[in-house]
């Protein structure tokens, strides 16, 4: 069979005399709001002994997330984060020599700010974390829909993880999270309330605090916080003090 000739495409100018395609001013995909979504980067390797600090930024237009309403919403997802735990601590990994809970994933700690969510978690390996971010992440975006009577997306479509190696970046984390409040201002607009630690946090559970001698704290009567898990891993349970108590009146600087 006879080949056809091939024909020569023209390329075709546009009214300017200039080439069309190519890479130009305002291609590719648009920034959403006025911080562009977390670079789609592969996630980091995950040892089951290392501890994760995450960041989940809300969209813009959902207003501050540091409302009782809100807050209320975000525990709920810890109760669904909690049943994925549970789920998962129900499976075991039968081709682990030992008895290696199949995909689980742990949140350990949280802070609540106007325009982000802080977690410090335990995942048992990369799949173990998205998956049980994914769940969290549903169920808190599900939750505030519904408090504030809205449809959509919440959250920005990624999250920033940050794996814990040493003692040191783990104490270094805890008192970043738990005190975050007092570097975005909070504390001081919260003067009037009984509350030495952030009552939109875990901080109020945690048995780290300096002031108390690593007791846990006294909360006003009625708090309800999130369900969170206890740490399992050395690093987060044990591993940080050695470096130190941490002060409640800490007030972390640098960038996010």
């Amino acid at each position: 069979m006879a080949r056809t000739p091939s024909k020569q495409v023209e390329i075709k100018l546009d009214k300017n005399g200039q080439r069309r395609g190519g890479k130009r001013k305002g291609a590719g995909r648009p920034k959403s709001g006025a911080r562009a979504s977390e670079k789609h980067k592969k996630r980091p390797k995950l040892s089951a002994y290392e501890p994760v600090h995450v960041v989940m930024r809300a969209r813009k237009g959902i207003g501050s997330l540091r409302t009782h309403a809100i807050f209320k919403a975000i525990k709920e997802a810890t109760f669904t984060a909690f049943a994925h735990d549970e789920r998962a601590m129900g499976k075991r990994d039968a081709s682990a020599a030992t008895a290696k809970v199949a995909r689980a994933f742990h949140i350990v700690h949280l802070s609540i700010q106007r325009t982000h969510i802080h977690l410090i978690v335990e995942a048992s390996d990369r799949m173990a974390l998205a998956r049980g971010m994914q769940a969290f992440g549903i169920s808190a975006a599900r939750h505030i829909n519904a408090a504030l009577g809205r449809r959509g997306n919440v959250f920005s479509d990624r999250y920033f993880p940050r794996v814990l190696k040493t003692p040191t970046q783990v104490r270094n984390c805890l008192a970043y999270v738990l005190n975050n409040w007092k570097k975005h201002g909070e504390s001081v607009a919260s003067l009037r309330r009984p509350w030495p630690v952030d009552p939109y946090s875990t901080a109020a559970v945690f048995d780290g605090w300096k002031e108390i001698d690593g007791r846990r704290l006294v909360v006003p009567s009625g708090y309800d916080g999130p369900m969170v898990w206890w740490p399992k891993t050395w690093l987060l349970s044990e591993g940080w003090r050695q470096r130190g108590l941490i002060r409640m009146e800490f007030v972390p600087g640098g960038d996010e």
